[in-house]
């Protein structure tokens, strides 16, 4: 009989790795439709989570993340990906006043993780505006849920819980960020099916 703990290392490395495979398998249908002109990502959204995310997976290093690294890296390689094929593919304009704003914050944080040389702040503040960043896609997700991969986000969502799970205990600098794109993503994959069901039921009423 085989005796496997929860907490084994060799499980907390497949939770790993199976986040790392969902998030490329995440990615490819979302490269697919942007390729097809199906899907038009946020510009602005995604050179945000570009940059925070490349903070938060230094802070993820530093602060000793081993297994959920998988999910981190694949994360932001894909999302660094997107930003690039966004700039002919995606709609809306790369830098605003606002988007200015949230760069200058990351940078504190980047100067307070130098001056007290913990990473908590910078991931803190990465974090925090990196949602309001996403807040950005959610709602035109809903506004107009065909310019999103609903699987990409469904997807991610499910590679995020996988994250957690192979943090292996409760760390909460280095479950910070995987909790983090848990929760965007899914609000993401609301949004999208919330859309859909507005559109759907105002067709039905229109066409009585």
């Amino acid at each position: 009989m085989i005796d496997v703990h929860f907490q084994g290392t060799d499980v907390l490395r497949l939770f790993g790795l199976v986040s790392a495979l969902l998030s490329i398998c995440a990615f490819l249908p979302y490269i697919r439709d942007m390729l097809a002109g199906r899907t038009r990502p946020q510009r602005a959204s995604w050179l945000i989570w570009s940059v925070l995310g490349s903070i938060a997976l230094a802070s993820q290093v530093y602060e000793g993340a081993m297994q959920s690294l998988w999910f981190a890296g694949f994360q932001v390689g894909g999302t660094i990906t997107v930003l690039a094929l966004s700039i002919r593919k995606g709609q809306g304009v790369f830098f605003n006043q606002v988007d200015i704003y949230i760069l200058c914050a990351a940078a504190a944080g980047l100067v307070l993780w130098a001056l007290t040389d913990t990473a908590v702040y910078a991931l803190a503040i990465t974090i925090s505006i990196s949602l309001m960043g996403g807040s950005v896609t959610v709602l035109k997700a809903y506004r107009d849920p065909d310019s999103e991969t609903l699987s990409m986000w469904f997807t991610s969502c499910i590679a995020a819980w996988f994250a957690i799970l192979s943090v292996g205990g409760v760390n909460w600098i280095l479950l910070a960020y995987p909790i983090y794109l848990f929760v965007l993503n899914g609000a993401i994959v609301m949004a999208i099916m919330l859309g859909r069901a507005v559109r759907q039921e105002a067709q039905f009423f229109a066409a009585e």
